[in-house]
């Protein structure tokens, strides 16, 4: 039994234990969908399939379970959790371009986290979440901005994004690892800062060095800064880590990933 299916049979009533096992299987998604391309690995798009409904009965419960305690107690915890799981679920329909479900589901997980600092200006984390709507939202084409004025979507600007997500990095709980992660790959992807970004990506490298996602990316950050030999290590180092990945399927996309960066430098 894994900690996840643990936590859920001591208190199957507590959203974070589907939470997290949906966060798990979350990574599992993003294997799936991940490519190399424009010199970047990172899960672009997602095609819906069949195994994508798990995924979504588990924000759901977890959603349902957070607005059941809320309705015997407003606390800011339960907000929290309910933000998360409709953050989690806007992160799928995004990756799999139902845009419109991923705005909704997004809009409430910002009142949610408004809400849960409302209550305890303490929830850091619920700063995680409040950075990520802001830079996504300042992200969008001339056209979706225009839509989402006319839809009633609250806007933000990725300055305030990333004032609040180095505040959920910084005084997180649960989020800081993941806000560290989502800040660097934004700010290489959308705003091509790859020294701040690689800042961002060393210490999860050192906290967690056989996790190939990391050492993939400081890679790819290293490659865009003309380093070719620190690039070269950490792609050949991300092949090496993937060898002990237990999915079979994410084993065998990392590797593939790393290949593909190795051969994007002229390696083999």
């Amino acid at each position: 039994m894994t900690e996840t299916h643990r936590l859920e049979e001591q208190d199957p009533e507590d959203p974070l234990g589907y939470l997290l096992e949906a966060e798990a299987e979350w990574w599992q998604i993003w294997w799936a969908s991940a490519e190399f391309k424009y010199g970047m690995t990172m899960a672009r798009h997602h095609e819906k399939v069949p195994s994508d409904q798990h995924y979504l009965d588990l924000t759901a419960k977890a959603y349902s379970l957070a607005q059941a305690q809320l309705r015997q107690n407003n606390c800011g915890d339960m907000h929290l959790y309910a933000a998360m799981a409709d953050g989690l679920t806007a992160r799928l329909y995004a990756m799999r371009s139902e845009y419109r479900a991923a705005a909704r589901h997004a809009v409430r997980a910002r009142e949610n986290f408004l809400a849960a600092l409302a209550l305890d200006p303490t929830l850091y984390d619920a700063y995680t979440g409040l950075g990520l709507y802001n830079y996504y939202v300042d992200t969008l084409s001339t056209l979706a901005k225009a839509l989402r004025f006319l839809m009633g979507i609250p806007g933000g600007t990725k300055e305030e994004g990333i004032r609040q997500l180095q505040r959920g990095i910084q005084e997180g709980q649960i989020s800081s690892s993941l806000g560290r992660f989502y800040l660097s790959i934004n700010l290489f992807n959308y705003d091509q800062r790859y020294e701040d970004a690689l800042r961002l990506i060393n210490p999860m490298v050192e906290k967690y060095p056989g996790n190939p996602l990391f050492l993939l990316m400081r890679g790819d950050l290293n490659a865009k800064l003309g380093r070719k030999e620190l690039a070269e290590a950490s792609y050949r180092a991300a092949d090496a880590a993937a060898t002990d990945m237990p999915e079979p399927e994410c084993r065998a996309k990392a590797k593939q990933l790393a290949r593909q960066s190795l051969a994007a430098l002229g390696l083999k």
